[in-house]
């Protein structure tokens, strides 16, 4: 069965940078997009960053220029590199594949404080 275990999340001063993973087992990796999505307390689920299976990306505007998503087949994991930080990008971080009707990880908490 798939699963995605995120990894990397923690508390950073605002300014700061933060790399996320997400590693992916049960599932032909290379064939599926990937992508990232938060959410903060009270409020929804946002996607964050995609990435296809032929590394295409597509980002939400407020984290465009600071994030970057990639990945590596080899390792069957995604990441998300999160630069220049802000109070507003704290929330609970998911990794979400498009395997058959989609999986999600147990996510992983991020906190832009000072």
């Amino acid at each position: 069965q798939v699963q995605l275990v995120e990894s990397g999340g923690g508390l950073v001063q605002p300014g700061g940078s933060l790399r996320l993973s997400c590693a992916a087992s049960g599932m032909t990796f290379s064939a599926y997009a990937m992508a990232w999505y938060r959410q903060a307390p009270e409020k929804q689920r946002e996607l964050v960053a995609r990435i296809t299976s032929d590394f295409s990306t597509a980002y939400t505007d407020s984290v465009k220029g600071r994030f970057t998503i990639s990945r590596d087949n080899a390792e069957r994991t995604v990441y998300l590199q999160m630069n220049t930080l802000k109070p507003e990008d704290t929330a609970v971080y998911y990794c979400y594949t498009d395997y058959k009707a989609g999986r999600w990880g147990q996510g992983t908490q991020v906190t832009v404080s000072s």
